[in-house]
């Protein structure tokens, strides 16, 4: 699922559905944006559907660079690159949609924390979207590389693996999910802010396997937030099972809300990131820092 909440609206977008239609133009919140999955880069963005003050309905235009998606809006028919959400043919050429934040999650984790969440329906329920394309795509074997795409590959990591990706300006930085299933929780910096991943290993995958039939692979996924509240540092734990931050001892969700002890009902400001395939997101942020270890974390 695509989990987005705006203005205290939580709706969840299911991946078996997007992996077909890849955008979705709907309002979340009462604001316009557009849901947007590309399979082939396993990147899920939402942006505000708004540009100077007027909505914006978007299309797939057929097209591919670095072999993700290209959007295009149907006002101008100005072509949008869907991974970083820049106009690169057209009348917005060098416009920036703005990003929404919103997370990668498994549907049991989002009615958990939003139990009166909305959850998009298969079109007219059909069956289709239980056997969506693409199977195995994601399976790491040797030579499987990605689909239409002819650049360089970064071989720091399989070209297929999935990556916890964030670019705040100040460098991109990306968390192989190798790396979090060992560390669920990940407390960094990045430039100068401090940030908190925090990874669930039981969200599947969207592609079926090859391996096993009619199986989804357990692949994870991640949501990250700033971990500074009200000019205090915070540092995240788990203990007994719980998420909670060393400096007050309340728990948290992995949806950033704290639920149980001095903060209760506070939340963390949202990181924009992604979980996207590493070949797409070294293709497009080739200057990525890697971070596949606790020695290459900023210490603060």
């Amino acid at each position: 699922m695509i989990s987005v909440e705006i203005n205290g609206e939580a709706r969840a977008f299911p991946l078996n559905v997007l992996i077909s239609h890849e955008i979705v133009n709907t309002t979340v919140g009462g604001v316009p944006v557009a849901i947007t999955y590309c399979p082939l880069c396993n990147s899920s963005v939402v942006f505000r559907a708004t540009i100077d003050g007027e909505r914006h309905r978007f299309g797939v235009s057929g097209f591919l660079r670095n072999s993700d998606l290209i959007m295009w809006d149907r006002a101008t028919e100005s072509w949008w690159q869907q991974f970083t959400g820049e106009a690169i043919v057209g009348d917005y050429v060098g416009r920036q949609l703005d990003i929404v934040p919103a997370q990668v999650v498994s549907w049991d984790a989002f009615i958990a924390e939003y139990p009166d969440g909305q959850i998009m329906n298969r079109p007219n329920n059909d069956p289709q979207y239980r056997d969506p394309p693409y199977t195995g795509y994601d399976g790491t074997v040797p030579g499987n590389d990605p689909f239409l795409f002819d650049g360089a590959i970064d071989r720091r990591a399989h070209p297929v693996d999935r990556v916890s990706a964030i670019d705040l300006g100040t460098g991109p930085v990306a968390y192989h999910f190798a790396f979090l299933r060992q560390n669920p929780i990940v407390n960094d910096v990045i430039g100068d802010t401090p940030v908190v991943i925090f990874f669930d290993n039981e969200t599947e995958s969207a592609f079926k396997s090859s391996a096993v039939r009619d199986k989804y692979s357990t692949v994870g996924s991640s949501t990250t937030f700033n971990r500074e509240l009200r000019g205090q540092l915070l540092t995240f734990e788990t203990r007994d099972g719980d998420i909670r931050d060393i400096e007050t001892g309340t728990t948290w969700t992995r949806f950033g809300k704290a639920i149980k002890g001095e903060l209760s009902g506070h939340e963390l400001e949202p990181i924009i990131h992604g979980d996207p395939f590493w070949f797409a997101w070294a293709a497009f942020k080739p200057d990525t820092r890697l971070i596949e270890s606790t020695s290459q974390l900023t210490a603060r």
